[in-house]
């Protein structure tokens, strides 16, 4: 028996919940120290006037002033003396950071309508395609998990129509995570950029803190709030499952459907909203017009900055709920028709959300020595301090996992594997969950070295650009296809090792152990767009040089973090799909899935397809929404008299409706290609051939993702290391508007739609899919083959 017993679980798990939420609070109220305010009259009738006034150009007096204030500060990350001149710096800050606030939450709030419509219809459809497979019974049902008939508690389970009921629910719950975790997202996002932008007059640690608390707070509020959500739902749907364990787990596996649904059409919508305005923003500002990036003068600028906060923090914040709710959920569905759910063992059963707690705990610590401890003192500090905390948390959290392990779990238990009995030690679902914590550790320090301007393959990819935007994008396109191999090698490493040691569960907490750090994931991820928007209200304000130089260089490592939090979505996704691919697999009752089946090998073929398929309507989509935004921006630099002057604003509403309304109409054909995919194949053509159109989908998906994502991270990066010429190599390919960097410019916008939209998407595509399959697995084995039955 475990040492744990069931009333300690029921308070350490929320509890721990509740710290991870406190913690969030904390650091939201830190940052919200920082003033910004506005200090002129601002009830103008004309917004867009009003903020091309706030953004006009200074006068010199004004920006010597600011310049030789900030001279006068001390290098010592924080203690410097407070800035008393810049109250219209401030008041600048503020309003630029509502124009981005404003127009980041009504695209949300418009998206999410479309959303609760969606989530609606497609909770009736669980719920119509589940219930008819018992003809929408309300009598009790033989059991259909349980794999040892002459220990079982139970001879019957609950309806099958409570289970769709509750499924439906799950979903329901899930969507409405998921959409809370995106908007609360995004408003710390836009409450934080304003303010690590003036914290960068005082020097870089102040700045870094900013940020780095404000990506905490997302971080914190979104894992811990995850946790609680689903523990409670595992409680409320109880009351009514009673001793029907494996029916309340089968129900539960709705709600990361609902998280993820959410999250597929938030990155592919805030994909396209936010590469649509920065590539159009980029091609016309810097290329043609040879202009500074987030310059004022730029018509798309604000829509640019505002894609920042709905596509990488908002859809972000919404892929990796979903990745965690989706492996705790397989986990759970697993365990519960081993020994766990045969014997009632609660403690054992509550083990992947145990390690979820002990993450968020683990997490908190190491933000407290990134915040408090190690401070960022300098520029070159802020990479390090950034992967110092992927390195701490992974240490610490594998000490974690040990206590949990031995604390919650018999010393020897029974998973039945579907029919395969496995004898199991609790060391190794330990060795399980930390070969996934390290395979993340690896794809995040491969993820950097093929994405950082610090190494070898970004700088060659710069050094490409002498001969023209050709050679560059080759060689872009060689670091992603090269980066791919170690991150595939050390998840091969980590299934089998999950695989050999606990069968399919093993795979399943392989996945929760890559995701058990989320917080600091989040953490690092939110932070790179929050110092991106910094950067550009820095700008846009007219702040010191010297600002934008601080910020700058926590942008070029947050690009860096960005392309780490993606590798650990993919990773993640893969062993999620694996995982949910296997309860599939054994829920619809296939007993082999053999690739020289010509029903396997079809959807083998069609599965490896779909992300290709996928990647072209996104892309598509963003090149034609990019189209737009070039024209308009081209449109405006001709025929507003005095705007290349900075004499007058632009129009920056025209630009963020251009994005608004490209990102929600070409959201749906690729969400819907997702969604609809195994349930046309698995009504179509049977259990067999969805099996292998899951396993096409995943081997082809994890290796597009990884390699789209790292091309366009390696171009991004190719482009701010001969922005900042930081070496005498990098100052020999620049300044801003030579012909190299020009061609870089080109290589960042071609490789934008592939790191921002497609590549991220893809993740989810892949994950989405095995756990529709496994929702609807009744129906499909019940009435599934409608064509292939007959041929």
């Amino acid at each position: 028996m475990a040492v744990l017993g069931t009333a300690a679980v029921e308070v350490l798990i929320p509890v721990a919940s509740l710290i991870g939420i406190a913690f969030a609070a904390l650091q939201w109220y830190v940052v919200s120290k920082v003033p910004v305010r506005l200090h002129h009259d601002d009830n103008d009738d004309d917004d867009n006037a009003d903020l091309g006034k706030a953004m006009g150009r200074r006068s010199s007096s004004e920006v010597e002033e600011e310049e030789d204030e900030d001279d006068d500060q001390e290098e010592d990350g924080g203690a410097a003396t407070t800035i008393t001149g810049g109250r219209a710096a401030e008041s600048r800050c503020a309003e630029i950071q509502r124009a981005i606030s404003v127009g980041a939450t009504s695209f949300l709030l418009t998206e999410y309508r479309y959303l609760a419509i969606f989530t609606t219809a497609f909770a009736a459809v669980i719920f119509l395609f589940l219930g008819s497979v018992h003809r929408f019974s309300l009598h009790p049902e033989p059991c259909a998990h349980h794999n040892n008939p002459t220990t079982s508690l139970l001879t019957t389970c609950r309806p099958a129509t409570a289970g769709a009921a509750f499924t439906a629910a799950a979903f329901l719950l899930g969507a409405l995570t998921s959409v809370l975790s995106g908007y609360l997202g995004m408003r710390v996002a836009t409450f934080a950029n304003a303010r690590a932008a003036l914290q960068a007059r005082r020097g870089v640690g102040p700045a870094f803190a900013v940020a780095f608390r404000s990506g905490a707070a997302m971080g914190f509020t979104l894992a811990s709030s995850a946790l609680l959500v689903l523990y409670a739902a595992v409680n409320l749907f109880g009351l009514y499952y009673g001793e029907d364990w494996a029916g309340l787990y089968e129900a539960v596996t709705g709600y990361g459907l609902g998280g993820s649904s959410v999250a597929l059409f938030g990155r592919v919508g805030g994909g396209i909203y936010t590469k649509a305005a920065d590539v159009g923003a980029d091609l016309v500002g810097k290329v043609e017009r040879n202009i500074p990036e987030d310059d004022p003068r730029n018509p798309a600028v604000i829509a640019d900055n505002v894609g920042d906060n709905v596509g990488d923090i908002a859809g972000m914040g919404s892929d990796l709920f979903g990745s965690y709710a989706e492996s705790t959920c397989a986990a759970l569905f697993v365990a519960s028709i081993s020994s766990f759910g045969e014997d009632r063992d609660f403690t054992a059963m509550m083990y992947p959300l145990l390690v979820s707690a002990a993450g968020i705990l683990v997490c908190a610590v190491t933000t407290v020595v990134a915040t408090d401890v190690v401070k960022v003192k300098d520029e070159a500090a802020v990479g390090p301090a950034l992967k110092r905390q992927i390195l701490i948390s992974t240490v610490l959290m594998t000490g974690a996992i040990a206590g949990v392990t031995f604390l919650a779990l018999p010393r020897q238990f029974t998973l039945f594997d579907f029919g395969n009995v496995k004898v199991v030690k609790n060391w190794h679902l330990f060795i399980c969950v930390s070969s996934g914590l390290w395979a993340g550790l690896v794809i995040g320090y491969v993820t950097e070295y093929f994405t950082s301007n610090a190494y070898g393959p970004v700088r060659a990819v710069a050094r490409s650009c002498r001969t023209g935007a050709a050679t560059n994008v080759i060689f872009g396109l060689a670091v992603g296809y090269k980066s791919v191999i170690i991150p595939i090698l050390a998840i091969a490493a980590a299934i089998y090792a999950a695989f050999r040691l606990a069968a399919m569960y093993g795979i399943a907490l392989a996945a929760l152990g890559m995701l058990s750090t989320i917080a600091t994931g989040l953490t690092i991820d939110a932070y790179g767009p929050i110092s991106d928007n910094a950067g550009g209200i820095a700008e846009m304000a007219g702040l010191p040089p010297r600002a934008r130089r601080r910020t700058d260089a926590l942008d070029a490592a947050g690009n860096t973090t960005a392309a780490i939090g993606k590798g650990f979505a993919i990773g993640s996704a893969a062993l999620v799909s694996l995982a949910l691919f296997g309860a599939f697999v054994g829920r619809a009752g296939v007993r082999a899935v053999d690739v020289l089946g010509p029903r396997v090998f079809v959807g083998l073929l069609v599965g490896a397809m779909l992300p290709y398929w996928f990647s072209a309507m996104t892309m598509r989509s963003v090149g034609s929404a990019a189209l737009r935004m070039v024209e308009e921006v081209r449109r405006q630099f001709d025929e507003i008299p005095g705007l290349a002057e900075g004499r007058v604003a632009p129009d920056y509403a025209t630009c963020v409706r251009i994005s608004t309304d490209a990102s929600l109409r070409k959201m749906m054909a690729p969400g819907a290609l997702v969604m609809l995919s195994p349930l046309v194949v698995g009504t179509l053509f049977g259990v067999e051939t969805l099996a292998g159109l899951l396993a096409g989908a995943l081997v082809s998906g994890v290796q597009v993702a990884i390699s789209a994502s790292n091309s366009g991270g390696a171009w991004d990066n190719a482009k701010k290391y001969i922005e900042a010429g930081a070496s005498e190599e990098a100052r020999l390919l620049g300044p801003k508007g030579s012909e190299a960097h020009k061609a870089a410019v080109i290589g960042d916008t071609i490789g934008d739609p592939l790191k921002d939209t497609s590549g991220p998407s893809l993740n989810i595509l892949i994950k989405l899919m095995a756990v529709e399959s496994l929702v609807f697995a009744p129906f499909f084995a019940a009435h599934g083959g409608i064509i292939f039955d007959h041929l």
